[in-house]
């Protein structure tokens, strides 16, 4: 039997989400902090990579093209570097899932925001803005207004990103929402501002805590405060649901029909919180296009959000992320994440378009609490973890004839049915040159045992701009050692013991 939710998200491809909003460029560089300047008291960051990312509203379509709807998104840029380098991001990375119609403001720059960050610590530091928060000019605004009304007959949900940067005048929201509603469209709405007056007849708005507390003047310290302001925000502005977001505290949703809801967020190492309150939009609106309940929709939102705080910068969830919060392990297709014929991989690598890809290998013979831990960061350092498996001849060759324990099908099933494992494949050279080569990671993620010089594929990753990843390991946690335990070696020739494996 298919899980309800499961088949919500199995619509969500064939529909489309109206995005309209303030974009900006988000702009990370990434570096170690390892001294003082000598010019003033404050940290020196030694710029290692850096990373340009759709922000604002770009970061809630992004987050819609990764749950696998279609977006059509709806914007303004200035006439500058960073409007061309957006342009091009749309283009590049998501021509097949974001229709995009920018409008060209020369009197305004294109926003943008450059975060500096420790990245040892996954600190932010500083950042630094350009923006100019002013009204369109008239002539933009009803240019916008007409490419928005144009699109809303095509669309199965819409959303107003708001960052009051400009392009969300009250007349340009009115306008949406109104026709919005004539057509029978869900409006979600992630606000800004005190005034929430503007956004009036809109299905959902999701203000976070301190949105709420500036837009209805009320105290929001309690669960039963947060309640209060949320019915009082409701009746006052016509919103028939409010759907207030609390970081660590998770998610309260006020219905005027069913009244609140609180919904507990996931216990999750929070790495970034940066773009979380737009994957929040992003999900409520694929889920309320598929026609999902709302609070069944804020469940999925919050499960999304426990997803992206646990990577680094502004990133998506995708369905497949969400079944792995939202469904019961039991219920996940783990041979479906298994490729053997490497034909299929071009395919995959295809659908996942636009994501962070990330890449570990290795024999993964008798799977440990160190393989988990392993897995685990591999997967908050990306969108989508690779993990490439030696073959049994592959086995054979590197650890000798009584290895491996486990034939390659059944430590192929195993790590398929890990949470942070995206994709298995299976590999029969030695190394995985090859492999690496066709898949073009971001990032190469190994345990500390080898030295960044010693990972295999290395050169290929950096010399595209890719990074390395070690990971510490949990001491006492060796196959090797397991294997000896386990007395496997009894029935088996001799092992062969050596030299750490070139893997």
């Amino acid at each position: 039997m298919i899980h309800p939710i499961d088949q919500r998200l199995s619509k969500i491809d064939e529909l489309t989400v109206l995005c309209v909003g303030d974009l900006m460029l988000d702009h990370f560089v990434y570096g170690d902090v390892s001294r003082v300047s000598p010019e003033a008291p404050t940290l020196v960051l030694t710029a290692i990579r850096e990373e340009q990312l759709l922000g604002g509203a770009g970061n809630v379509a992004r987050g819609i093209a990764a749950l696998g709807a279609r977006c059509i998104f709806i914007s303004v840029i200035g006439e500058d570097d960073s409007g061309r380098v957006l342009m091009r991001t749309f283009s590049d990375q998501y021509g097949d899932t974001i229709e995009t119609h920018l409008l060209v403001d020369p009197s305004r720059p294109t926003t943008r925001k450059v975060r500096f960050v420790s990245d040892h610590h996954s600190t932010h530091l500083l950042r630094a803005d350009w923006e100019l928060a002013t009204r369109l000019p008239a002539n933009i605004e009803q240019a916008l207004i007409r490419a928005c009304l144009l699109a809303l007959p095509r669309a199965d949900a819409v959303v107003l990103s708001d960052y009051a940067k400009g392009v969300l005048s009250p007349i340009v929201i009115r306008a949406v929402i109104d026709k919005a509603r004539d057509l029978g469209k869900p409006v979600i709405v992630d606000p800004k501002g005190a005034d929430f007056s503007v956004y009036r007849g809109a299905t959902l708005v999701t203000p976070n805590r301190r949105e709420l507390a500036d837009a209805t003047r009320c105290t929001v310290g309690s669960d039963a405060d947060i309640v209060a302001a949320a019915e009082n925000l409701s009746a006052t502005t016509g919103n028939s649901a409010v759907l207030v977001t609390r970081s660590e505290e998770g998610m309260t949703l006020y219905t005027q029909q069913d009244g609140a809801v609180h919904v507990p967020a996931y216990p999750v190492k929070v790495r970034d919180v940066s773009g979380a309150g737009d994957t929040v939009a992003a999900v409520m609106a694929a889920m309320l296009a598929a026609g999902t309940e709302l609070e069944q929709a804020a469940r999925a939102a919050n499960a999304a959000a426990a997803v992206v705080v646990g990577k680094r910068g502004t990133s998506t969830a995708s369905a497949a992320e969400l079944r792995s919060r939202l469904l019961p392990s039991a219920s996940l297709a783990a041979e479906e994440k298994v490729i053997f014929d490497w034909s299929t991989l071009d395919e995959r690598l295809a659908a996942w378009r636009g994501h962070r890809i990330g890449f570990t290998n290795g024999c993964f013979d008798l799977l440990h609490p160190g393989h988990v831990k392993l897995m685990t960061e591999a997967r908050a350092a990306c969108d989508r973890l690779i993990v490439g498996l030696n073959s049994d001849a592959s086995v054979r060759r590197l650890k000798g004839s009584d290895r491996p324990v486990q034939d390659q099908q059944a430590r192929a099933d195993v790590l398929a049915a890990l949470e942070a494992v995206d994709l298995v494949v299976v590999f029969e050279q030695d190394t995985p040159v090859d492999l690496i080569r066709r898949i073009k990671p971001a990032v190469l993620v190994k345990g500390a045992d080898y030295r960044i010089e010693e990972v295999v594929g290395r050169d290929l990753v950096e010399a595209y701009g890719g990074k390395i990843i070690l990971v510490d390991l949990m001491p006492g946690h060796s196959t090797s050692a397991l294997v000896q335990r386990s007395g496997a070696s009894a029935v088996r020739e001799p092992s062969i013991t050596g030299a750490k494996s070139k893997r």
